[in-house]
């Protein structure tokens, strides 16, 4: 009887263990709740890029083999039917139901009137081959007419169709993405439903203390797109510290048996963000998952927040003299 309950103490063991106040099952992230009750993934799978080929499918299938429940799209990545085929696979192989999964994708810039966005929500159903998202974005608070010029539509509008799309039961979050302190202020004060989510780039580069701060006071929770930031391949020719190899990195890596990736990873959980990272390599899929058998300290948290530039890997500088370009110059 003691063997069997020995045993039995270690299998719980080996399957689960306490992440800050999460209970974390192995192979798998977990959960935050939302302002509006919904429990979100703290880790996603970025299909933030165009491909030609069908790469996101694969990626989605082998991101839900490993563990990964939520999967990050968008309207303008054009990659949503690829998305929905990976999702299809997965459920029609039995690894997962739809419920299990948390799905978001965001409104472009041209469907920003309010009787656009329900209509815009619909087609992106439709590409991905679901009956609803679990989180709806606005992508940009910058509106665009439909040959890309500049739009006045105020983006209290465009979520105006959010909040239908939401009682509609299409999508049972909604939230902004890029949005910056003052439109989220303005945003609260003329909305019947407040957003669940800003999604933002944040990585070592781009810290973005005084907006996630401000969003945590909100309520609001803060996803992290581009969260390894120089760390991997740029378009920047001249890309600014830290990058993959950095030695401060590389010794906080070593400690604790892991990539300088995976460390920039931890740092964003670390600091209550939900992360992004994108990839099509099934190695790195696993390890961008592999973040929850170690913790950073304080101090380590506070070194790779040094490394702050406050430069952008998406500048979007196209946008830059449209109403609500919502970046600094």
């Amino acid at each position: 009887m003691l063997m069997q309950q020995a045993f039995l103490i270690f299998l719980l063991y080996g399957l689960y263990f306490h992440c800050g106040s999460e209970t974390h099952i192995a192979g798998k992230a977990p959960d935050i709740e939302l302002n509006d009750g919904n429990k979100i993934p703290v880790v996603a799978l970025g299909t933030g890029r165009k491909t030609e080929a069908d790469e996101f499918r694969q990626a989605v299938l082998w991101a839900i083999e490993e563990g990964y429940r939520h999967i990050d799209t968008a309207a303008l990545y054009e990659n949503e039917p690829q998305v929905g085929r990976g999702i299809a696979d997965a459920i029609a192989k039995g690894l997962v139901k739809r419920d299990d999964l948390f799905i978001t994708t965001k409104l472009w810039n041209d469907r920003h009137a309010q009787d656009q966005v329900v209509p815009a929500l619909r087609e992106s159903l439709e590409r991905l081959g679901l009956d609803y998202v679990d989180l709806y974005l606005i992508h940009c608070p910058v509106a665009q007419n439909a040959d890309g010029s500049p739009s006045d539509i105020d983006y209290a509008e465009t979520w105006r169709g959010m909040e239908v799309a939401k009682t509609l039961g299409l999508a049972k979050s909604i939230g902004v993405s890029n949005f910056n302190s003052s439109q989220l202020d303005r945003l609260f004060n003329n909305s019947q439903i407040k957003p669940a989510v800003n999604q933002i780039e944040v990585n070592p580069t781009m810290t973005q203390v005084p907006l996630v701060s401000h969003c945590h006071k909100l309520g609001i929770a803060v996803m992290a797109c581009s969260p390894l930031g120089f760390l991997v391949s740029r378009e920047n020719k001249n890309p600014p510290p830290p990058h993959n190899d950095d030695p401060i990195l590389v010794a906080i890596a070593d400690q604790y048996g892991k990539s300088t990736s995976q460390v920039v990873l931890r740092y964003l959980l670390e600091r209550g963000l939900i992360i992004i990272p994108s990839s099509t390599n099934q190695k790195r899929l696993a390890q961008n998952l592999d973040l929850f058998d170690f913790k950073l300290t304080a101090e380590e948290v506070a070194t790779i927040g040094q490394f702050n530039k406050n430069v952008r890997v998406v500048n979007a500088t196209i946008l830059k003299d449209f109403p609500n370009y919502p970046f600094e110059s």
